[in-house]
């Protein structure tokens, strides 16, 4: 034992005594830690008064955005009820489980089983979307029409209007599936297309919103295209027209305005904006609603990547728009549009300077 506790003396009588190395400051260091912070505020003593703390966030709102809208703009009535963000999702989730059944919610939903499961399915979407309606009425309805029977008369015949779309939209949506299949080399089945394109998950919402928007329901549509705008960071506006066969590859910054038409079998990758240029004010200096300030894409169109057309233009049939291309005009059917080609210059010995 002695022998090896020498041996362990001789080892640890070997190695260096070391101290921490300091960090060594440059002067530019050093004079930011002699100046002071100007976004510290020194802590108040003084006691927090509630009730004057509701009270002043209570006048922000009012205060401020008032006077900026119309008169008739929407605007909630306090003691209504207000729509319900989390009701309105559920009911978007329930839809896209009749629209693509087996894909989204139960997988085990089968042949035998799907008339029962629809039906379920169906009569709990009636029931949250006929009271979100209802809630969302309450913006826009006249003081004399804000009766509780009022409102949810005109409520459940909007919820049967839009019921009664959902077939067209379901066929429209297998037109994308399609176009998702065909379009992209890198699908491997329809399935992958369903379960995994995010082009697609953005177009049912989109789709299953503008049905709501063209009756004319406030707040709701637009709470549905937004719900898809942060699952996918594609903006689609629940106004915006879209035909059989959209393709939006990869998808990611994509955005599509309120008025704008896209017609059949067109393709858009990412970070693709169809937009407005312009908006025409009022005679108080506010952007005037409801005008048409979008593009319309026709027919089997292709807009490549990070491509921006801006205005109420229009790109003829069969045209294919090149990546990061800005164009503000209308273009003829069949049209090419690039950018212009990069040139190399070499210089030798000074010329051209």
């Amino acid at each position: 034992m002695s022998d090896i506790r020498d041996v362990e003396t001789a080892k640890s009588a070997t190695l260096p005594m070391t101290s921490p190395s300091k960090t060594e400051l440059t002067p530019c260091d050093e004079e930011l830690l002699r100046t002071p912070c100007e976004d510290v505020e020194e802590v108040s003593e003084t006691e927090l008064d509630l009730h004057q703390l509701v009270r002043d966030i209570q006048t922000i709102p009012r205060v401020d955005l008032e006077h900026i809208q119309p008169a008739d703009a929407p605007h909630l009535v306090l003691g209504h009820l207000r729509p319900s963000r989390e009701a309105i999702f559920t009911m978007v989730k329930e839809l896209l489980t009749v629209i693509f059944p087996g894909y989204f919610g139960p997988s085990e939903v089968s042949e035998h089983t799907t008339p029962f499961y629809f039906g379920t399915t169906l009569d709990r979407i009636m029931r949250i979307l006929q009271e979100q309606i209802r809630r969302c009425l309450c913006f826009n309805e006249p003081e004399t029409d804000r009766g509780r029977y009022g409102c949810i008369k005109k409520a459940k015949r909007l919820t049967q209007a839009f019921m009664k779309r959902l077939p067209e939209v379901r066929r429209r949506l297998y037109t994308d599936v399609l176009a998702g299949y065909v379009g992209d080399p890198a699908a491997a089945s329809t399935d992958e297309v369903i379960f995994c394109y995010p082009g697609l998950l953005a177009l049912a919402y989109q789709r299953a919103a503008h049905e709501l928007y063209k009756l004319q329901i406030p707040i709701l549509p637009r709470l549905i295209t937004e719900r898809a705008h942060s699952l996918t960071g594609i903006d689609i506006h629940p106004g915006a027209r879209i035909d059989d066969g959209l393709f939006i590859d990869h998808g990611t910054g994509v955005v599509i305005g309120e008025t704008a038409t896209i017609g059949k079998n067109v393709r858009i990758y990412q970070g693709v904006t169809l937009g407005a240029k312009s908006f025409p004010l009022d005679e108080h200096g506010n952007p005037i609603k409801g005008i048409k300030r979008h593009p319309n894409l026709e027919d089997d169109v292709v807009v490549y990547s990070g491509a921006t057309i801006l205005g109420a233009v229009t790109i003829g049939q069969g045209s294919v728009i090149g990546g990061n291309v800005w164009l503000t005009s209308s273009v003829p059917a069949c049209s090419y549009i690039s950018q212009s080609s990069n040139r190399v210059e070499m210089f030798a010995g000074g010329a051209g300077i």
